[in-house]
């Protein structure tokens, strides 16, 4: 898994998942938009050269989320489908049939041939619903219909049931987690790099709030960005892939200035230690 960092980032960068995949460091997540939001957003975001796009059972929008991916590689023919990397979760892990079911109604709602990344969403639902789920998810793969399979919001126990007792390339890819600098998750990052499971952040930009943090204030003066571009930045030099969402054309567009300058040693260093285990939204990284 590679760990790119500094000035060679670009908006197409990716990094190498733990199954030969190549994931967009930087996408667009369509959390709690309506059809409309979602359709015109995610042509937005492609159309400024966003190359990732998440969405999930839970959110109801993969119609209109594969609606604009559609409609823009027709728009853009020059643009190959494999181009672009959608990813989409499983909403609650209730055993095999019922996770099969909702997976092919994920298919059919986004209306592609395949899914680049298909993860759990949450380990809600024990040990048992959460084994047979992940079944699912490695069946779809070997079928073709997905390409890689991970997990979200897994704490490191959840982690160890699969690592512990299935083999290497059974793992998730990816561990999608509330991860910023005021959400560390320290011991939960150092398990996932350890077993080359890499990290995409869900709220990337803390949902605003901490945008008039002293510190990323002073980011922001120092380097004429924007708090969010900061937080970006920070997400990116750490390795971990990023989904700001975002309704509005001109903050898509703004999400993509993070690239061709970088955050110094000294201003990393800063950021390091402004953890204070800030929930954004909810944390179930340790339900049994």
């Amino acid at each position: 898994m590679s760990n790119l960092i500094g000035r060679d980032l670009k908006i197409d960068s990716t990094i190498k998942l733990n199954d030969g995949v190549d994931m967009p460091l930087l996408g667009l997540g369509v959390y709690e938009m309506n059809d409309a939001q979602t359709e015109q957003s995610v042509m937005w975001a492609l159309e400024a050269g966003y190359r990732l796009i998440d969405t999930a059972e839970w959110y109801e929008n993969e119609r209109p989320a594969g609606k604009a991916i559609r409609d823009f590689l027709a728009k853009y023919p020059s643009v190959p489908r494999s181009a672009i990397f959608y990813e989409t979760k499983l909403k609650y892990n209730l055993g095999r049939d019922k996770s099969q079911r909702a997976f092919l109604r994920s298919m059919e709602e986004c209306g592609l041939e395949y899914v680049d990344l298909y993860l759990l969403h949450s380990p809600l639902g024990g040990p048992k619903m959460r084994r047979e789920s992940w079944d699912v998810a490695l069946d779809a793969r070997r079928s073709g219909l997905v390409r890689s399979v991970g997990v979200s919001n897994f704490g490191i126990e959840h982690l160890r049931e699969i690592v512990e007792h299935r083999p290497r390339d059974e793992w998730p890819s990816v561990n999608q987690i509330d991860l910023h600098p005021f959400m560390t998750h320290v011991k939960l990052v150092d398990y996932c790099k350890e077993h080359a499971i890499a990290l995409q952040a869900w709220a990337p930009l803390v949902r605003s709030m901490r945008f008039n943090h002293p510190t990323i204030e002073a980011l922001a003066k120092k380097h004429e960005k924007t708090p969010a571009q900061i937080l970006l930045r920070w997400s990116l030099q750490k390795g971990y892939a990023a989904i700001p969402k975002s309704v509005k054309q001109e903050r898509i567009i703004e999400n993509t200035k993070v690239f061709g300058w970088e955050l110094s040693q000294e201003d990393m260093a800063s950021l390091g230690v402004l953890n204070e285990n800030l929930l954004t939204d909810w944390d179930v990284t340790t339900v049994e």
